[in-house]
């Protein structure tokens, strides 16, 4: 068996890559050094107003992280191993002051055999390098583009700049024997027909244990053990198999069981035991198809490329994509742990989703992360960290790095079947990035991805020819509100949302815990407020995330923050549901719908988060919910503001994207406005089959007279409450920027 002795660090900067830094403070770990140092020195909390900025020269610091190696007797055969599993960024490692290792990367755990130094104590000492910075690059992002290092800690319109530094996952020192058993790697291969599954088991030992064997069986989800194997340990690579005839597939929620069987491991010497291994593995087929109608798009010929396929094809069966961007619940990563993944997680599988992006300008997530979505029926789709940026002239030495770095995660992450989609990384197609399919650390991930987990789809990046990224606002410069943007997306335009957002500020209570008192009410620029990014967060609209000039256009001045926060709150709501639901009517020529962002990794003041940092749901979510839901009723509505007097129209709809038929039914469309109640129409429909939608009548209404802020629009569904919808429009008695009141568009039926 392995024997772990724990190490206690402390940390401490200095300006030089020899120096000796002139203080140390205890270093928790798994953690960050900038949590340490403030931490020791009794700092406020770095998400509170602009407490930040106080962090910034850590980044440009050396950091030692320092810890006494005991001395070890060690038995015959017997090494210690100084395993680190996560690195941020980059280190080198002292023993007694002699260099014994240098490291780059995240992902890759760092392993140094010690055994030169058992026989005596010794100082370690793992010097964290400063943050990478891409020569010549502005104080922006694109500092991370020579490098590995995920970008969004050097700034987003969401994300402060505060880039994190240490060991950010755990480190030990392993006494490893001939008993020792290395890292299961998992991999496997369904017949074409799904009728059989190939299990490949491998392990790369250092040397050979003395007539070792390893035992190793397959469980299914009741514990039955359905395959067995033996197969002989020897220094080097060592492959198992095994074959199962007619597995039970893993299916994403909404469509099946998450079937889970658990590979067993034995390390056996001299008829005993030293050592054992689990690891959790399902069986999925995962396809990227073209949608319904792309091979027309475009029509001319010769043509270079199609739009890309972007229906994604689980066992067979096309699944329409419902979910979110998900990006790192924290600014450092060292503080997520199993409990985080789980709370929020959970609340994206309660609200209808059944896919996540991990997103590429972010952390590829720990197992704890795929293992939870396996168990939710979450799927995922990986981007390599890679973000916004060229990376093109990053050179040779980082290309070896991004190799070794997709190697570990692909070898990690293939087994956990929630994992449908590899990407190279996230807007590298675009005029601010500059990459193409000809960019070499594109070329290599695909490479990388077809050797290591062919049987998973890998797309270069998002979005793709044909996809549609953005918009992120409920009203843009023309003056269109989110209805009219999205119900503009033709398919020729849309074969799947990958981005959509709509911003709304955080709740009250939440506010008042991170913005002075002094500056909640009235916002002002050069508060927290701004801070926080609720103003001049992103260049295309100085007025983001808060959306002051929206809010005064539908409702005139603010006199509150609760009035503030209820109006945005309101927007952000409606406007997803809306895109959720105009996306879904779309299908099989639309196949994706995934809003910017589920999470947020530090209070932001507004955002398009829907669960505000650290997991606390926005009112939006529940909107997003509703609009998830695998059956619903559905109106197709022009615009979200309305006057007394003016004709209301709406296309009704059944949206059904179950593996089964929805039950002929009924809908009851009416309006409530104040105390008024009217019922528009009664539509009878007829069953509709799995995985289509139904398209219904037009209902209409004159809107009567009388001051309110809003009406309802209710879809009842007799017999079927389950389905019923409640939509909250804005009534506009007046026009706060002067301008004639919109003439009611007629939908183009």
């Amino acid at each position: 068996m392995t024997a772990n002795i724990p190490l206690a660090f402390h940390v401490g900067p200095s300006d030089g890559p020899g120096r000796e830094p002139d203080a140390f403070v205890p270093a928790r770990v798994p953690g960050a050094v900038q949590l340490d140092w403030a931490r020791a020195h009794d700092w406020a909390p770095w998400w509170q107003g602009d407490n930040f900025r106080q962090y910034r020269w850590m980044e440009e610091k050396w950091w030692t992280y320092r810890a006494v190696l005991p001395a070890m007797t060690l038995a015959p055969g017997e090494r210690p191993v100084l395993v680190c599993d996560g690195i941020d960024y980059a280190c080198v490692v002292r023993v007694d002051g002699a260099e014994v290792a240098r490291h780059e990367g995240m992902f890759t755990p760092l392993e140094v055999n010690l055994g030169a130094f058992a026989g005596k104590e010794c100082t370690l000492d793992i010097v964290i390098l400063p943050a990478p910075r891409m020569p010549g690059a502005p104080d922006d992002r694109s500092q991370a583009r020579g490098s590995a290092k995920p970008a969004v800690g050097y700034g987003w319109d969401w994300h402060p700049r505060l880039v994190p530094l240490g060991l950010w996952r755990a480190a030990r020192i392993e006494m490893r024997g001939a008993g020792w058993l290395p890292k299961l790697q998992l991999g496997y291969r369904l017949a074409e027909n799904l009728s059989a599954v190939t299990v490949k088991l491998e392990w790369e030992f250092p040397s050979a244990p003395p007539e070792g064997r390893l035992r190793y069986a397959l469980q299914d989800t009741g514990g039955k053990t359905v395959a067995t194997g033996e197969v002989g340990a020897s220094a080097g690579r060592v492959v198992g198999q095994l074959t199962v005839a007619e597995p039970a597939l893993w299916w994403c929620r909404g469509h099946g069981a998450q079937a889970l069987y658990t590979a067993r491991v034995e390390l056996v010497l001299a008829g005993r035991v030293t050592a054992t291994q689990t690891r959790r593995v399902g069986f999925r087929r995962a396809r990227m198809v073209m949608n319904a109608g792309a091979w027309d798009r475009p029509r001319d010929f010769p043509k270079g490329r199609s739009d890309a396929p972007a229906t994604l094809e689980l066992n067979g069966r096309r699944i329409f994509l419902k979910g979110s961007s998900w990006v790192p619940p924290e600014v450092f990563p060292g503080l997520i742990d199993g409990a985080r993944y789980a709370e929020l997680l959970r609340l994206a599988g309660e609200v209808n989703m059944n896919f996540l992006t991990s997103w590429g300008g972010g952390i590829v997530n720990p197992d704890e992360f795929y293992e939870q979505c396996d168990a939710l029926g979450l799927m995922v789709g990986t981007d390599f960290p890679l973000a916004c940026n060229n990376y093109d002239a990053a050179g040779e030495a980082y290309l070896g790095v991004l190799e070794r770095e997709a190697r570990t995660i692909i070898g990690r992450v293939r087994a956990h079947p929630c994992n449908v989609m590899w990407k190279g990384g996230v807007e590298l197609f675009n005029a601010w990035s500059g990459m193409t399919d000809q960019s070499l650390p594109l070329r290599l991930l695909g490479k990388l991805c077809y050797e290591l987990d062919r049987d998973t789809p890998y797309l270069a990046t998002t979005p793709l020819q044909g996809m549609m990224h953005g918009d992120y606002r409920f009203r843009d410069e023309r003056g269109d509100d989110i209805f009219q943007i999205f119900q503009r997306v033709t398919s020729r335009l849309g074969t799947a949302h990958c981005e959509f957002g709509c911003p709304g500020p955080a709740s009250v209570e939440v506010l008042r815990e991170f913005i002075p008192p002094e500056e909640l009410f009235p916002v002002r620029a050069g508060t927290a407020w701004e801070t926080h990014h609720g103003l001049k967060a992103w260049d295309a609209d100085p007025a983001t995330w808060l959306s002051l000039s929206t809010l005064e256009h539908y409702f005139g001045p603010t006199g509150s923050l609760e009035e503030l926060v209820g109006r945005g709150q309101w927007l952000q709501g409606e406007g997803m549901r809306s895109v959720f639901e105009e996306t879904r009517r779309r299908w099989p020529e639309c196949a994706w719908a995934c809003n910017w962002c589920f999470n947020e990794p530090w209070p932001a003041a507004a955002n398009n988060s829907l669960v505000t940092w650290p997991a606390r749901p926005k009112p939006a979510l529940a909107l997003v919910a509703a609009a998830c839901r695998p059956v619903l009723a559905s109106a197709r509505i022009p615009r979200f503001d309305w006057r007394p007097g003016e004709t209301f129209e709406c296309e009704l709809w059944l949206l059904n994207d179950a593996p089964e038929a929805a039950a002929a039914g009924t809908v009851e469309a009416r309006i409530v406005w104040g105390d008024d109640s009217r019922t528009l129409l009664r539509w009878e429909h007829a069953a509709v089959p799995a995985q289509t939608n139904l398209r219904g009548p037009t209902a209409r209404c004159v809107l009567p007279d009388g001051a309110a802020e809003s009406f309802e629009l209710c879809l009842e569904t007799p017999g079927f409450p389950e389905r019923g919808s409640r939509y909250r429009l804005c009534c506009r008695l007046v026009v706060a920027d002067g301008a004639a009141p919109p003439a009611t568009r007629a939908l183009n039926l």
